[in-house]
C-alpha cells in the first residue's frame, strides 16, 4: 500500500509541471492548390467592381485542433468554425476599397470532397461572389530548441524557458470566374510567455487561439495592402 502511495505521489510530481497537449493539424501550401489542371497558364482575370468577396479558411487534409474540425476530404480541409473570420473581421475586409458585399461560403453549397480550389470556386459562383479570399494559417509549437509541427505531442515544462507558439496566416486572392490568381499576403504572430498558460491544456489552447487571431489581424492589414494593389491595377 505505501508502495503504491510513493508511485502515485511521483507520478504526481512528475505531471504536476507538465501539460499534455496535441499541437493543431497543418497548413496548406496554397500555391499547389490553385494551380491544378493543364490550362493554369491561360487563365486570366476578370474583374468586377465594387467585388463581392468570399473569405474561406482551408486547411489540411482531416484538420483537427482542441477548438475544431475540418470538413470534407481530399486535398485540403475547410474550417467553417469562426474563431478566427468572424463578423469584426468580414467587416474589416467589407470596408476595403471598391468591396461590395463579403461572405463565408455556406457549406450546404459545398462538396464532400475538395481536389482544387476550383471545387470552392463552383460553390463561390452559385452565390455570385467575384473574388475569393483562400485563407490558411500554420501553427507551430516550440520548447527545448525543437520545433512541434502539426498533430504532434507537446509537454511544456517549467524549464522550457524559451518555448513558444508561432502563428503564420497566408492568402491568396483568385478569381471565381477564371480562377486567375490576384495576389497573396502573409503575417504571424508569436507567444513567447507559456508558463503561465501551461498547467492545463485548455489554458495552452486558449493561447494558441489568442497567437492564431493576433496573427489573423496582422494578416489583414496585409491583406488590405495588397487589395488595394489589385483594385488600382484592375478598377
Amino acid at each position: 500500500m505505501r508502495k503504491s502511495l510513493v508511485a502515485s505521489a511521483v507520478m504526481l510530481s512528475l505531471s504536476a509541471g507538465c501539460a499534455s497537449y496535441v499541437t493543431p493539424g497543418g497548413p496548406v501550401k496554397l500555391a499547389e492548390i490553385s494551380r491544378v489542371g493543364d490550362d493554369m497558364a491561360s487563365r486570366q482575370p476578370s474583374p468586377k467592381f465594387p467585388a463581392s468577396i468570399g473569405v474561406v479558411r482551408v486547411q489540411a487534409p482531416r484538420y483537427a485542433s482542441a477548438s475544431t474540425r475540418g470538413y470534407g476530404k481530399g486535398v485540403f480541409s475547410l474550417v467553417t468554425a469562426q474563431e478566427l473570420i468572424g463578423d469584426p473581421q468580414l467587416a474589416a475586409i467589407g470596408g476595403w476599397a471598391s468591396v461590395g458585399k463579403v461572405q463565408t461560403l455556406d457549406t450546404s453549397l459545398l462538396p464532400s470532397r475538395f481536389d482544387s480550389l476550383d471545387d470552392l470556386r463552383l460553390a463561390a459562383a452559385k452565390l455570385q461572389i467575384d473574388v475569393l479570399l483562400v485563407t490558411t494559417v500554420d501553427t507551430v509549437f516550440e520548447a527545448g530548441g525543437k520545433t512541434f509541427g502539426p498533430s504532434s505531442d507537446f509537454k511544456l515544462g517549467k524549464s522550457d524557458t524559451d518555448a513558444a507558439i508561432r502563428s503564420t496566416a497566408s492568402a491568396v486572392f483568385v478569381d471565381v470566374r477564371t480562377g486567375f490568381s490576384y495576389g497573396q499576403a502573409e503575417a504571424g504572430a508569436r507567444a513567447a510567455d507559456l508558463a503561465a498558460a501551461g498547467d492545463s491544456e485548455k489554458s495552452l489552447d486558449r493561447l494558441r487561439l489568442q497567437t492564431e487571431r493576433q496573427a489573423f489581424e496582422a494578416f489583414l492589414v496585409e491583406a488590405q495592402t495588397t487589395w488595394a494593389g489589385i483594385e488600382r491595377r484592375y478598377n
